[in-house]
């Protein structure tokens, strides 16, 4: 049976993680409901929700009125604070991609990846235009890591490399390569680049790397360089 500390992790204490309980039992809460839960004073309780509230995982979307005198604050728990409960849609996804496969219907999830890169290449494209070499490089990792990739950029004697030290898809990784094949097109059509991945999580490795062309850094100076610069070079 999983626990309340196993669900939410480190860092909640009890009083704290009872809160979010009740929260989300509710949905929405006054102070004086909670407290109606609690064996702790008001002002306790207030603390609580302040700490939870600096934490990003509890808001105050309104007041509720039950007639004549002082509204009553409302509390709910943010996006957050929803996520600290368990959920299971990527388990669901890696039945169903199996399923999917089991019963011969492979073509559907690489038409359905085939929709999805073209439609996050339109959507994604305006935030990198413009940008070229290592900051376009970042560029794509801060978008990586808004989808949950934790990805960084890191140089070396050989040029830079993005690394994606987390698999949010790992799940479905298991059913299917294809997630892997979307996520290195979609990177490539970012940067404009083939890239090499060097290593994969899925061989056990701790990230998967890619690195691109010796030349793309070269290519990219060049293109900043002045005009004139580069007509000497080339006469040179």
């Amino acid at each position: 049976m999983q626990t309340t500390e196993s669900v939410f992790g480190p860092g909640i204490g009890e009083s704290q993680r009872k809160l979010l309980e009740l929260i989300k039992r509710s949905g929405e809460c006054t102070l004086a409901q909670l407290e109606a839960g609690f064996d702790l004073n008001r002002e306790t309780l207030r603390t609580h929700l302040k700490s939870l509230a600096a934490m990003g995982l509890v808001e105050r979307p309104g007041v509720h009125r039950t007639g004549p005198g002082r509204p009553h604050v409302l509390y709910q728990l943010t996006a957050a604070g929803e996520a600290l409960f368990p959920r299971r849609e990527g388990a669901l996804l890696g039945e169903l991609a199996g399923f999917l496969h089991e019963q011969g219907h492979h073509d559907l999830l690489e038409k359905f990846f085939d929709v999805r890169l073209a439609r996050r290449r339109q959507e994604l494209a305006p935030r990198v235009a413009g940008l070229r070499g290592r900051k376009r490089l970042e560029a794509v990792a801060e978008i990586l890591s808004e989808e949950g990739f934790v990805a960084e950029v890191v140089g070396g004697e050989a040029g830079p490399r993005l690394r994606l030290c987390h698999c949010p898809l790992r799940g479905l990784v298991a059913t299917t390569a294809l997630p892997c094949r979307f996520e290195k097109k979609l990177i490539e059509s970012l940067l404009g680049e083939r890239l090499r991945r060097e290593t994969f999580i899925s061989d056990g490795d701790h990230a998967c790397t890619y690195s691109m062309p010796a030349t793309t850094e070269t290519r990219s100076k060049r293109q900043d360089a002045p005009r004139g610069a580069r007509a000497r070079k080339r006469s040179a």
